[in-house]
């Protein structure tokens, strides 16, 4: 009898899961997709670089849309924005660092990454990679340290700038004057670091800013040819630094919450993230084919969480939602950073991170998860696809370190369970890469009947999560695991 009501019970779950999905399915267009897209994507918003008025237009669609649902406004939010404080900085106009008779110049051979005006000069202590112990026993004071790129045994290319700021507080620490950094990687080409690193950057502002941080220079070294001259030896370097300006911007997330409808669950929240912003026009091209429209990258995500803004507004679960749209992923995850560590809601009450994102796609039967097989979550990605006729698979490319390349890290460091959901594609091809933070990335390109799909299967999911009885959590050994416990109090 009892195995008999069980059945029952699991049949009726069954036809109330389909039920759900069918709503949703009716919910969710094609066209209002599309809608989402052609306007976020559209020239007139000049790439959505971050800190520009065409961003600020993009978050006002965004917050306007939340309204035209009901979507509740947080508490020490202005309104649907949360202010996000930016430092500006833009790139010198002249840089050279000289030692022996080498002459290094900016973009050519060296970058910039941080550094006044003005010139310093000393000679140089070799650490190689830049670990406590290659620190250990070294006599910095006053000197120049010069080391690998990066860290032992791992080529991440995120790695090379976390770690870089490690070595920074260790240099700072000892009375060293700068850094300096020996750069060599297959992954990411030179010409692509002078691209993103050597133009305009931006960093969280602090309250007090650092006065005079000392000079952090990246050396272009594809044939070890400095990295020889600098082990076997302690030359005195150079380095000048010209032309260099900045200034503090402000940025905005969009924040809005649906309210739970258990009153057990309801102050538990299911937090869903996009970033909207994108890398804005490349300078010196023609205008008709300059703008980086940005329509995959994030496009799509944002489309996505407007999906559920408008189906979850009407159909609230459980379990609250916090809608974040989030500013300055492109410029380092900036946006999703500042909320993490200036929450407006308990970080400890977000139960889970669904963030969309993604380069694009290959294959239109495919939904990508960023972190499949990572969290007890996963039966739920895996229906939320076969239920639009898509089937979920996990991150092909585990050599690309997506995992903690978008948003969804932010709050992974935190302890929050989180996944990032993306468009299918199998490997990082020239499919991908034709679009990928290319020109060509425009919504002409796209195929509408996919992306329905895609929006509904992140609904699914984002609505199943919310009503689940037990709130997710990180598989056991999971590296962000320890956040959790510590987080949860578990």
């Amino acid at each position: 009898m009892r195995t008999t009501i069980t059945l029952w019970l699991l049949a009726i779950a069954q036809v109330a899961s389909f039920a759900q999905s069918a709503d949703i399915q009716g919910t969710i267009t094609k066209s209002e997709v599309e809608t989402h897209l052609r306007f976020l994507a559209a020239d007139e918003l000049m790439g959505r670089d971050t800190g520009t008025p065409e961003l600020r237009v993009a978050a006002r669609y965004i917050a306007s849309y939340m309204q035209s649902y009901g979507v509740q406004t947080v508490e020490g939010a202005d309104g649907y924005y949360q202010t996000v404080p930016l430092m500006k900085q833009a790139p010198p106009q002249q840089a050279s660092l000289q030692y022996g008779s080498q002459s290094l110049q900016l973009a050519d051979d060296m970058l910039v990454i941080q550094g006044e005006n003005g010139t310093t000069a000393a000679e140089v202590v070799f650490v190689d990679f830049g670990t406590e112990d290659d620190f250990a026993g070294k006599d910095i004071q006053d000197k120049i340290v010069i080391s690998k790129a990066g860290a032992p045994g791992e080529s991440s290319p995120r790695t090379f700038l976390t770690a870089g700021a490690d070595k920074q507080k260790r240099v700072k620490a000892g009375g060293g004057i700068a850094l300096v950094e020996l750069y060599k990687s297959t992954q990411i080409p030179w010409t692509l670091l002078v691209r993103y690193l050597g133009g305009e950057r931006l960093s969280l502002s602090e309250e007090k800013e650092p006065e005079n941080p000392m000079p952090y220079i990246w050396i272009n070294d594809p044939e070890n040819q400095h990295l020889e001259a600098f082990s076997q030896g302690n030359p005195e370097v150079t380095i000048s630094i010209e032309g260099k300006q900045g200034g503090k911007i402000l940025s905005q997330n969009v924040i809005g919450m649906i309210e739970g409808t258990d009153p057990d669950l309801q102050d538990e929240y299911l937090l869903l993230t996009a970033h909207y912003d994108h890398v804005g026009v490349e300078e010196g091209k023609n205008l008709e084919d300059s703008i980086y429209n940005g329509a995959r990258d994030n496009g799509i995500g944002v489309a996505s969480l407007l999906s559920a803004t408008r189906y979850l507004s009407q159909h609230p679960p459980k379990r609250s939602v916090v809608l974040l749209a989030v500013t300055a992923e492109e410029k380092g995850l900036l946006g999703s950073q500042w909320y993490a560590e200036n929450p407006l809601l308990p970080m400890e009450k977000m139960i889970f991170n669904l963030n969309t994102d993604g380069a694009g796609y290959n294959d239109t039967t495919l939904i990508t998860l960023i972190g499949l097989g990572r969290t007890s979550a996963d039966g739920i990605f895996e229906d939320a696809a076969k239920a639009v006729g898509l089937k979920a698979v996990a991150d092909p490319a585990p050599e690309q370190n997506l995992f903690d390349r978008s948003d969804n890290v932010s709050f992974a460091r935190m302890g929050v369970p989180a996944i990032t959901f993306s468009p299918g594609f199998t490997a990082f091809d020239q499919e991908i890469m034709k679009y990928y933070h290319q020109l060509a990335d425009e919504v002409g390109s796209l195929h509408f009947n996919y992306l329905e799909k895609l929006c509904e299967a992140y609904v699914i999911a984002a609505e199943q999560i919310a009503n689940m009885p037990q709130a997710p959590a990180w598989k056991e050994g999971d590296k962000y695991e320890p956040a959790a416990k510590e987080l949860y109090g578990l």
